[in-house]
């Protein structure tokens, strides 16, 4: 398992497809990924190296010559895997072993590195890139078009189709965590054939109570009045909190709002705004039947029912309504 004595410096490898290398770097603030990357390079040893032997250290609790002992060869010279986690609050006797071991790393053993950001270490952090050490970054995923990418890059590398209604679904259902989107998405693949659509993403997640908000801000900003009332009423009556009610008719205003007076292309608006193109073509079809006057009274509306719901009114429940109210009549029909 011999890795290349001089790794060719990368940059951005895909936590994916994790390169091997002697010393491979998974730096950035998404556990999640960060995990994943380390678990997609422990699987690339391994379907080579069935004898792989791994062992894990926590950089923050680490004792002064560990790292030496565990990648001296063995006696039958298996290949090893080191798992290195919680650089970010690293001691100095890790930082000084790590960076006397990447002086001269050894043969046959690949480690792993996971760093969550920050200053802590930073003479490591800087050693790796000059050295050329592979580093796969690991960034937060928090807007809704870098889920909608990870939902697109899950079916891809299963060689699965889903259409971009389905992508915008299932991150409005379960897209609060990478961890259930990733899910989600298995789940999906596993249990179906041929594409997956926004259909099939409501049959198994439409009653997520993400779902369900968004299935009332929907008909709210579409002037469907009577559809997004009874939907919340039924959402309330089987115990949905009013906060995310609001947050959801919230995110879809803001969306409207962004894209209101806005000209060009849904890919040039969507690399403007920070949005997917699904979503400018979403917030453009409901922005159709909206006034700028209408607009700015839904906003004022919204933020009257945000505080209200979080505790400045004693019915919580009434200021969701009113403001789904107001929404659903400023639609010009």
């Amino acid at each position: 398992m011999t890795p290349p004595a001089a790794a060719p410096k990368v940059t951005g490898a895909d936590w994916r497809d994790v390169p091997v290398a002697p010393i491979v770097l998974m730096l950035g603030g998404e556990s999640f990924i960060a995990g994943r990357a380390m678990e997609n390079l422990r699987r690339k040893l391994r379907d080579t190296h069935a004898d792989l032997e791994v062992t894990t250290l926590d950089a923050s609790s680490y004792q002064a010559g560990t790292l030496t002992e565990i990648t001296s060869p063995s006696l039958f010279g298996e290949p090893k895997f080191v798992e290195v986690s919680q650089l970010a609050t690293m001691n100095d006797d890790f930082l000084l072993d790590a960076l006397s071991y990447l002086s001269d790393p050894q043969p046959d053993v690949v480690v792993g590195l996971a760093h969550g950001g920050g200053n802590r270490g930073k003479k490591l952090l800087d050693a790796l890139r000059a050295s050329g050490a592979p580093v796969v970054e690991c960034k937060e995923i928090k807007r809704d078009t870098d889920k909608a990418d990870f939902v697109s890059g899950e079916f891809t590398a299963a060689r699965r189709r889903i259409d971009r209604q389905a992508i915008g679904a299932l991150v409005a259902a379960v897209g609060a965590s990478l961890a259930e989107l990733a899910a989600a998405c298995s789940q999906l693949i596993a249990d179906s054939t041929g594409t997956v659509t926004a259909e099939l993403v409501d049959k198994y997640y439409g009653g997520r109570v993400e779902a369900t908000a968004f299935k009332v801000a929907d008909a709210a900003l579409a002037g469907n009045g009577p559809l997004a009332l009874s939907t919340l009423r039924h959402a309330l009556s089987t115990g949905v909190d009013p906060v995310p009610l609001v947050a959801a008719l919230a995110m879809k205003m803001r969306a409207l709002a962004k894209v209101h007076s806005a000209r060009g292309s849904s890919a040039q608006l969507a690399r403007d705004l920070g949005m997917a193109p699904w979503q400018v073509d979403a917030a453009r079809r409901d922005a159709r039947g909206w006034t700028s006057e209408a607009l700015v009274r839904a906003i004022q509306v919204l933020a009257e029912a945000d505080a209200q719901v979080k505790g400045a009114s004693r019915d919580p429940v009434y200021a969701v309504e009113r403001a789904v109210t107001v929404i659903a009549t400023s639609v010009r029909r």
